[in-house]
């Protein structure tokens, strides 16, 4: 067999049986090594269980690989924490640790992780937006975003939203594997409906997603309803139009009966008044969906969230003409830059 030294943190259990099944590998096996290397990024050389000459063989072939950790901040208002990681070859990405706390005694954490360095997306209120993309991440990268962290944090980490640097589904057979990898009970036993994919509207991908079974959760970041207005600040409206958006997000239905989350950045001035609740209205017609409300983030003062005021009437206006569940979202770090629109990969 070729001696290749892949990443063990970018493979499934059954992966590395189906690899190295030759070399004695059986998924109880597989299931210890991926565990060790995960939860512990080392390997189970104490385990009187495993063959030290067999993991030495296992050892040429594989490796437990870690992301350079360049920063890390906590903020001081709400807690979240977020780092800033490098790779050999320079490229930086940044992930946030989300802490949870709807109960006393029952804190937990979400992770938001990156799946590419920056974003080719361009969308004009969001700084990652504006970096352009320099690669997207392996399968192994952002698994060891959530994995590294995990050790860092005495939180349990009980969800992953890749809802950071990049756009997942430009780069969805390593999103796709990671969240696999994430969701393994020997991996970091992430519940699949606790894993949130975000997408701006790649409509191929959308139509995947649709195609592929899986239990995780489907976001898509909508903004306005109205084609010219969501061009003006979201140019994939001028590659995958909301029209194609509205059907893709049909199909995605049809095939697996859940309701989409569709997030409109609320942005003062441009799309919280009665005519934009009305558009959206129409745009989703029957379609299951919930509105997730997020304030603008934008350190360039472009962009500036809405005042109570102005906010509460679009949110009376959604309920007025929309048929669908209207949820703010908190949208927490802004001191440290870690909050939505906000990661640009920059130490201080």
């Amino acid at each position: 067999m070729q001696i290749t030294n892949d990443p063990i943190t970018g493979l499934t259990a059954q992966e590395l049986v189906d690899r190295f099944g030759s070399l004695g590998m059986t998924l109880r096996l597989a299931r210890k090594l991926q565990s060790s290397a995960l939860r512990h990024g080392a390997w189970p050389e104490d385990d009187s269980t495993i063959s030290q000459r067999w993991l030495a063989e296992i050892r040429r072939h594989l490796c437990i690989p870690r992301l350079t950790l360049v920063d890390r901040r906590v903020s001081a208002g709400d807690g979240f924490c977020k780092y800033l990681f490098a790779a050999d070859d320079g490229a930086r990405f940044e992930a946030v640790l989300i802490p949870l706390a709807h109960r006393p005694g029952a804190a937990k954490a979400v992770v938001c992780v990156s799946s590419q360095a920056g974003c080719a997306m361009g969308c004009a209120f969001c700084a990652t937006g504006r970096l352009g993309c320099a690669r997207n991440l392996e399968p192994w990268e952002i698994v060891a975003q959530v994995a590294q962290i995990r050790r860092d944090t005495s939180l349990p980490v009980r969800g992953v939203v890749f809802m950071g640097m990049g756009e997942p589904l430009l780069n969805i057979d390593a999103v796709l594997q990671a969240a696999r990898i994430f969701s393994e009970p020997s991996g970091l036993a992430i519940a699949a409906k606790a894993i949130t994919l975000s997408t701006v509207g790649i409509v191929p991908g959308i139509r995947r997603l649709a195609r592929e079974p899986h239990a995780f959760k489907l976001v898509v970041s909508l903004t306005s309803a109205d084609a010219a207005k969501r061009c003006s600040l979201m140019p994939v409206e001028a590659v995958h139009s909301s029209g194609d958006l509205r059907a893709a997000l049909a199909e995605y239905h049809a095939a697996t009966g859940r309701r989409v989350t569709l997030a409109w950045i609320l942005i003062s001035g441009f799309n919280t008044a009665a005519d934009d609740a009305r558009a959206l209205a129409d745009w989703v017609g029957d379609l299951p969906a919930q509105i997730d409300l997020i304030d603008v983030n934008d350190d360039t003062g472009a962009f500036r969230p809405p005042d109570d005021v102005e906010r509460n009437a679009f949110r009376d206006a959604l309920r007025l003409h929309l048929a669908a569940p209207v949820i703010r979202r908190y949208s927490g770090g802004k001191d440290i830059h870690a909050a939505c629109g906000m990661l640009a990969a920059q130490a201080p």
